[in-house]
């Protein structure tokens, strides 16, 4: 039988079923502890869900559209949060000179 999940056939970044070098990798089952980072980036998506300013879907299309690099290197929690502020972006409800200065890297 053909493995065509490790064929050309395309398929998003991550959408990591039947691809045979995941399939064997033991998948963790135990709960979780939050850091204080995973719990503020939830509250951010949160907020902005209540206020109407992003969706979860605009969240998860944000995720899906990451670099496979970056979707790999990158934890569960830095995931949403690439998403949100790329969105923020698009939507103009932030500039980059804002985010460079909430970063602590104003010009």
């Amino acid at each position: 039988m053909t493995d065509l999940a490790d064929k050309d056939v395309p398929r998003a970044m991550h959408d990591m079923g039947g691809v045979s070098r995941y399939m064997c990798e033991a998948i963790d089952t135990e709960p979780h502890e939050l850091t204080d980072f995973d719990r503020e980036v939830d509250a951010i998506r949160q907020i902005l869900g209540m206020k109407a300013v992003m969706s979860v879907d605009e969240l998860r299309r944000g995720i899906e559209a990451l670099p496979e690099a970056d979707y790999l290197r990158l934890s569960y929690y830095e995931r949403w949060l690439r998403s949100i502020t790329a969105t923020l972006l698009q939507k103009g409800v932030i500039d980059e000179t804002e985010l460079k200065a909430a970063m602590g890297s104003a010009p």
